[in-house]
């Protein structure tokens, strides 16, 4: 049996990832959200929703019809979550750069999560820069998760070596 981390002092402000629940719970969120790629501003919203799960910093999901024209391009293949339902894939193009599979969405999503109807998360990962409220985020620790890392919340965070059971 894999056992969880002690969760990180929380300071003023911030939010342990460890209160989080799991199944996520998805709600809106006051915050303004600016992602760069390739030189140009491919979204600058504050139309935020995140998903909160344990063991996880927030995902964000913008409104589709917030990004920039061009910005999202539908590709191949998809995955499934156990609680959101079945995703589709997006690459992101911005400026003369573009990310494979870099965004994802939930055309259907299940009960519960239906805010996430028409909305894209991004892999903060290859963007040249995701902000919220100005701050520059980190992408989670790994290669597989999207959650953004921000001085808001504190981990230790799924995805650092070892935590595949968390």
């Amino acid at each position: 049996m894999t056992r969880h981390p002690a969760p990180a002092p929380v300071a003023p402000g911030q939010e342990s990832v460890w209160e989080y629940p799991r199944p996520p719970r998805v709600e809106r969120a006051a915050h303004r959200v600016v992602i760069r790629f390739g030189g140009a501003t491919i979204v600058d919203t504050d139309d935020v929703v995140r998903v909160l799960e344990t063991s996880h910093p927030p995902v964000y999901y913008l409104p589709i019809a917030a990004f920039a024209d061009g910005a999202l391009v539908p590709t191949s293949g998809g995955s499934f979550c156990e609680f959101k339902g079945g995703a589709r894939y997006f690459d992101v193009i911005g400026g003369s750069a573009a990310a494979k599979r870099a965004a994802w969405n939930y055309p259907d999503p299940a009960p519960g999560f239906e805010l996430l109807a028409d909305r894209v998360a991004v892999y903060a990962r290859p963007m040249d820069a995701c902000e919220v409220d100005g701050e520059l985020v980190e992408p989670q620790p790994g290669g597989f998760y999207g959650g953004w890392v921000t001085s808001r919340v504190a981990g230790p965070f799924k995805g650092v070596p070892g935590s595949m059971g968390w």
